[in-house]
């Protein structure tokens, strides 16, 4: 790789395994995205052209087909987990829920630099195109009402839909495709207000908040969803 340690970890999405442990269920992928990207279909989730990551040069050179053949393996069994998981939760579930959890930056001109105005860059973006919006609207809705209102260390979240993302990340689309009508794929990319994303510490305030803010989150979907 021609990207170094930092370079790679800016554009990752630390931290957020962490705002989920308080969840029942979670799962975590500990490779990195400029290996094998899990988010976007499969033959596109090996970033080959700068245009596929950022403007963003990985590779010195090309990769081989043994590696590719690696972490293609690794996305594979990836999704296969997924589908183990969900299947089970399904075949204890009429419906249920999977928190498709992201970050993004908002300082993208430097350090130093001014952010990106609020308007255009959420708290929490909710990406919502990949679902079927009319026939999720009854949960979806009272979630981003319990996001919105809920007390975030002192403050209120931003929480708006399809501003920053639109949620067509391949994740979504999975879910959705393998339960239509059960399942209920919500992407939510939380801003990096939780971290520095120049120099990558974390604000463990904002971290513990975030675990509470989704524990909430979880809690709510299943009210919701018992009630019918």
């Amino acid at each position: 790789m021609s990207l170094d340690d930092a370079e790679r970890l800016r554009e990752e999405d630390p931290f957020t395994g962490e705002a989920l442990k308080d969840l029942p269920t979670y799962t975590v992928a500990c490779r990195s995205r400029f290996e094998i990207d899990l988010n976007r279909a499969r033959n596109t989730a090996i970033y080959r052209k700068p245009e596929q990551s950022w403007g963003l040069r990985v590779w010195q050179t090309e990769p081989s087909d043994a590696v590719c053949q690696e972490a293609l393996a690794y996305y594979d069994a990836y999704y296969a987990h997924i589908a183990a998981v969900l299947d089970s939760v399904a075949s204890r579930h009429d419906k249920f829920v999977l928190l498709d959890v992201h970050s993004y930056n908002h300082r993208r001109g430097g350090a130093n630099a001014a952010p990106t105005p609020q308007e255009e860059a959420p708290d929490i973006n909710i990406g919502t195109i990949s679902m079927p919006r009319a026939e999720w609207g009854f949960l979806l809705d009272p979630l981003m009402d319990a996001m919105r209102n809920y007390d975030f260390a002192g403050r209120k979240l931003d929480v708006r839909e399809n501003v920053a993302f639109e949620g067509r990340g391949e994740q979504t689309r999975f879910v959705h495709d393998r339960y239509p009508g059960r399942a209920c794929a919500i992407a939510l990319e939380f801003k990096k207000f939780y971290m520095d994303e120049w120099t990558g510490e974390p604000d463990h305030r904002a971290l513990s908040a975030m675990r509470g803010l989704l524990t909430h989150v979880a809690q709510t979907a299943k009210t919701v969803l018992e009630r019918g």
